[in-house]
């Protein structure tokens, strides 16, 4: 049995979902919850559409069954490995032909089959909706080194809602953030994930992010959240230097050493050559500390100017001395004692 479902049920349905689509379409972006389960390759999708564009829609669907005939039983044997309770989510671009075919196959074979009404198209739609409406925020910002993500974290472990900008994009949000972390989502599929926490967070309460420039690493932060980002209330954690170094030198201190004098050098024209080569000689020496005190001089001056250049001034909360999560309880009740929490 197959049933065409809109977005919003098709969520909730049960069993895995499998996007149809060809392996390049499911690497720019994908339901966060989706299996690569391709009709075609990305070659064979081209010759289907050639064909299509040169001889017509009836002698690229013949081609298309001529690449598709062989796989069949494989395809089965698949989705029911994928699918031991033999129910499926099926879809492909526009909710056409590739799911309805895939569909079909699957139902005939035994499986229970869900598709997604208007296909990813329809899904991208839903995530430029869900990016637009309007949630409290609270924005916590400070200079690197305070530890912001981990007192997120913790805010978390506390209960709070929490948007994770730099876990979803795989990257820290310097010029060291992608050190030790997995390859980044395209910008796409970065909003694919945004969207799909941002939909499950309570209207009534406020999500908890840390202040980010408008791209994280290569991902961009979808226009609709920076707005409201940058109308949302912020405050800023302070820590002692000492204490932003220690948390530096931990968070770094296992990166290959080649891949921070890389870095490093990334910064040249801002951090100055004197400067980039006095940071790169302590790397070598394994001298992090001395190195991160060089470098941070260059991300205090940016912070700072980009404070100026806003031209907002926002209340400050010294959390030095205190753990990850003293300085997560404190932030919790500041904000409450400034209101936040009921605007």
């Amino acid at each position: 049995m197959t049933q065409f479902l809109p977005i919003s049920d098709f969520w909730q349905a049960p069993g895995p979902i499998l996007d149809v689509r060809s392996p390049s379409e499911f690497a720019q972006g994908h339901l966060p919850e989706a299996v690569s389960f391709p009709l075609f390759s990305d070659e064979e999708r081209a010759q289907v559409g050639t064909c299509y564009k040169q001889q017509g829609q009836e002698t690229a669907i013949e081609l298309g069954l001529e690449l598709v005939a062989p796989k069949m039983v494989g395809l089965v044997k698949q989705a029911k490995a994928l699918a031991p309770e033999r129910q499926v989510r099926v879809h492909c671009w526009r909710g056409g032909m590739r799911s309805g075919s895939v569909g079909w196959l699957l139902a005939t074979s035994g499986l229970d089959v869900k598709l997604l009404q208007g296909g990813y198209k329809a899904f991208r739609h839903w995530v430029r909706a869900t990016l637009a409406t309007a949630r409290p925020i609270i924005i916590v910002g400070g200079m690197t080194g305070t530890g912001k993500t981990d007192i997120l974290h913790a805010l978390r472990d506390l209960g709070e809602q929490v948007l994770d900008l730099e876990g979803l994009a795989n990257h820290r949000g310097s010029s060291y953030g992608a050190l030790m972390l997995p390859s980044q989502p395209s910008t796409e599929q970065y909003e694919n994930l945004i969207a799909e926490q941002w939909s499950k967070f309570d209207p009534q309460r406020p999500v908890w992010i840390e202040a980010e420039s408008r791209r994280v690493g290569t991902c961009r932060i979808p226009n609709e959240l920076m707005g409201q980002m940058e109308a949302a209330n912020t405050l800023e954690v302070v820590r002692s230097e000492s204490e932003r170094l220690d948390i530096l030198v931990d968070v770094y201190g296992q990166a290959n050493l080649e891949e921070l004098i890389a870095a490093t050098e990334r910064l040249r024209k801002r951090l100055g050559g004197l400067r980039t080569q006095e940071a790169v000689q302590h790397i070598k020496r394994g001298e992090l500390r001395a190195a991160a005190a060089i470098i941070l001089t260059y991300y205090d001056r940016t912070y700072r100017h980009d404070l100026v250049r806003r031209g907002k001034r926002i209340p400050k909360l010294d959390v030095s001395a205190m753990s990850v999560l003293q300085a997560a309880q404190r932030l919790r009740c500041q904000v409450g004692d400034w209101g936040w929490y009921s605007s």
